[in-house]
Parts: structure tokens; C-alpha cells; sequence
């Protein structure tokens, strides 16, 4: 796999090549990963999962550990939350709590309401007067619709919603090159604008191999990991620099405008417009030699590109979950899945010396995950461990706690 090093594209292509079929060893890996101890019913016994998780995080284990030198248990990361606030399996429900597994007419589909807004749009997805605190009448509705339609209402009003093979991506990134890399140091210069899991797990990963990360945050709307568990937000944020900016202030973003103009690489985990508004072009910043890791429920064009995904419905997208019962694999699988391939494709663009848009969908991510879809029957000694965590460095930087040092430096 070295041959792709320095060569982002032919890395992807290598990672998406079919993989070999060790069936018994990749049970064992699942078991031992601690993430089978967050998978299946909270009153049964954990359960395995198809044979492509372990093994696509075992690829890029190996990527990761031949670009940087540092080796990294990827498919530990899927547990690392759970590891850190005891979080634990719950069957249809996801190990976070807010999404579920419910039946529509034709199939089933996951939906997440971790926003107290989507609550609130519940009436207006269903198409019906209903009390969005009703939980028995909501499922009742949902159980009589049909998935597309409650697909496309959900992507209309940007409400996550997990429907299984509707997965933006048909790879896990698409890969566009552009100019050569403007590097005016050996410490790459990383801007991340991201919250929650998968950017951030991103960010962390390149700053753990010498990167210099500023992470990127609205006063307004701060990163919402922020209300979380303390460790879990130490894990993901800890030894990088804190900007907190007013969008509304034009002096914030000219100042913004300036250290994206600086970035070696940008880290994107919203919708494309979201940057736009503020007059970010990506595509340019790519062509100027910016590598640009672009992270999105969907892709940044296409199927359900306007969507809105979190971890566990993009999974569900990609059709990464659990049949017969209903189950999630591990906890919001896609993120931090999503967040290692991008951190490996993104070293592996710095490596290149050129500008790149990585375009990288958790739901694609989770459909390469799934592979064949083949689960391994019982197999004897896998025992399922608990999760365990990475060390925490260093405490996540305050809301804004860099921002006098960075103004002096950029102004």
C-alpha cells in the first residue's frame, strides 16, 4: 500500500479494492476492539457485526501507522466515547440515545433528533398536525409512510434522517487534484472548521502527527461537543488553538479570510454553503494549492448532498446496521470512521505537495464499511472487551482563548 503515500488518489483506490476475507480473524479483531461490547441488545449478548468494519479500519490502521510512524488501533476509535462517559449498548436505539431504528412502511429507517429544533420541524416533515413530544403517534405515522417520501421532506426541512442505500457517494471520498501546494513551512497550518466527531477526531489526528490545528468556532453556535463530557471533548480538541469569532463582525471575517489564505489545510464538516455565505470559494482555495477535507453527511454534490447526517442515521444510510433484531454498530459509527479516512487521505495529500478537495461523505464511509455485508456465525473465544480511549494529552483551549494571539499574528 506504500505506492499510495504520496499519491491521495491511488491510496483511495487501493483502500477500496475488495478486501481479503479472514473471517475468524476479523471477529476476533471486532471483539477485541471494545466496540462489540457497545453493539446489540442492552439485555443480551454483544453482537458481531459484518467482517468489512474490521477489516476497512484495519486498512486504514495500516495507511495511517505507513504515512506518519505512529501506529493507531483505528477500529478502537470506535468505542473511544463510549470508553470515556460509559455509554453502552441499547439495541434499536443508539448508544448516544437520541437516534432509533423504526419501521416505515417499506423498510426501516433511524431518526435522530439531537437538536431541540428538529423536534420543533417534526409537524412539518410529517406532513400533519402531531404532537412532536408524542413519541407513540410519531411512530405511528412514520409506520404507515413511505421512506422516500419522508427522505426527501427530511432533506427539504434539514432534519437528519437514516434511510438504508440511499448513500450520497458511491466511493467512501472523491478525490478532485488541484495547484501546487503554497507550504511556507515545515508545521502545516491546519484550520478546522468542524464540531461533534468526525472533524474534530480528524483535526486531532493530523495534529498528533505535527500539524499545527486552530479550530474554528462561531460565538453564536460554538461547538455543540462542547455541552458534553469533558474528556471526550479533551480527546478530539486538546493542543489546538481556539478562534472564536462573530460572523456578523466584518473585521472576524477579514481576519478568517486571512488565515484561510494561510492554511495548508482546511477541515470542512458542514454543508458547502455554510462557507460560502461567508465568501470562502473551496474550489479555489484547492486550485491555489490549499488541501481542503471536506466532510458532509452526503458529498458535496448529488444524491441528498443538501441533506443534513450525523453518525448514526448516515450509517444507517450507507446500510451499516443491524438486522433481525434492529441494532446500531457501536456508537455513531460513521464519525469516527469518517474522521480516521480523512486524517489518512489528508496526510497523504500534504505528502504530495499539491492542492486537493477530499471529499469525504460518512454515509459513503459507511457503505464501504459494510463491504459484502457478511457477519461472521459464532465464533468460539471472542469474548467482547470493554471500549478503552487514547490518552488525553492536554485540556481543550476555552472558547476564544487564542484569539488575541492569533489577531496579532494574522493582522
Amino acid at each position: 500500500m506504500d505506492q499510495g503515500f504520496n499519491d491521495p488518489k491511488a491510496l483511495l483506490l487501493q483502500l477500496c479494492e475488495e478486501k481479503s476475507r479472514d473471517v475468524s480473524d476479523a471477529a476476533s479483531r471486532w471483539a477485541s476492539s471494545g466496540a462489540m461490547s457497545i453493539t446489540g441488545e442492552p439485555s443480551g449478548e454483544a453482537r458481531q457485526v459484518p467482517v468489512g468494519v474490521a477489516l476497512s479500519m484495519d486498512q486504514l490502521s495500516e495507511a495511517i501507522t505507513g504515512i506518519t510512524g505512529f501506529p493507531i488501533d483505528g477500529i478502537a476509535l470506535l468505542g473511544e466515547r463510549a470508553a470515556i462517559t460509559g455509554f453502552t449498548r441499547q439495541g434499536d436505539r443508539s448508544v448516544g440515545g437520541y437516534a432509533r431504528l423504526v419501521e416505515a412502511v417499506d423498510k426501516p429507517i433511524c431518526i435522530n433528533f439531537a437538536r431541540p429544533d428538529d423536534l420543533e420541524l417534526i409537524p412539518a416533515w410529517l406532513q400533519r398536525r402531531i404532537d412532536p413530544y408524542d413519541l407513540k403517534a410519531v411512530l405511528s405515522v412514520i409506520a404507515k409512510s413511505q421512506s422516500q417520501e419522508l427522505m426527501e421532506q427530511a432533506d427539504l426541512l434539514g432534519i437528519p434522517l437514516g434511510v438504508p442505500d440511499t448513500e450520497g457517494n458511491a466511493k467512501p471520498a472523491v478525490l478532485t487534484e488541484g495547484g501546487p501546494s503554497k507550504r511556507h513551512s515545515d508545521v502545516s497550518l491546519v484550520l478546522e472548521f468542524g464540531s461533534l466527531w468526525a472533524s474534530p477526531l480528524c483535526g486531532d489526528l493530523l495534529r498528533r502527527n505535527g500539524c499545527r490545528v486552530i479550530k474554528v468556532e462561531s460565538l453564536s453556535r460554538p461547538d455543540g461537543a462542547r455541552r458534553g463530557p469533558a474528556g471526550f471533548f479533551d480527546l478530539l480538541n486538546g493542543g489546538k488553538e481556539s478562534l472564536a469569532l462573530d460572523v456578523n463582525d466584518d473585521s472576524s471575517l477579514k481576519l478568517l479570510m486571512k488565515i484561510v489564505k494561510e492554511a495548508d489545510v482546511v477541515i470542512e464538516g458542514s454543508r458547502p454553503r455554510a462557507l460560502k455565505q461567508f465568501g470562502i470559494n473551496a474550489e479555489k482555495e484547492v486550485e491555489n494549492g490549499t488541501v481542503w477535507i471536506s466532510i458532509t453527511g452526503y458529498g458535496r454534490t448529488g444524491f441528498r448532498s443538501g441533506g443534513v447526517a450525523f453518525g448514526d442515521d448516515a450509517a444507517v444510510s450507507g446500510g451499516l446496521f443491524l438486522r433481525e433484531p434492529l441494532g446500531f454498530v457501536a456508537d455513531a459509527v460513521a464519525d469516527p470512521s469518517a474522521g480516521l479516512l480523512a486524517a489518512t487521505l489528508g496526510l497523504s495529500a500534504l505528502r504530495s505537495k499539491k492542492g486537493w478537495m477530499l471529499d469525504v461523505s460518512l454515509s459513503g464511509v459507511a457503505k464501504w464499511m459494510l463491504g459484502s455485508g457478511e457477519i461472521p456465525t459464532e465464533v468460539k473465544g471472542n469474548k467482547a472487551v470493554e471500549p478503552y480511549a487514547r490518552e488525553i494529552e492536554i485540556a481543550a483551549p476555552i472558547i476564544g482563548q487564542h484569539n488575541n494571539d492569533l489577531k496579532n499574528e494574522f493582522s
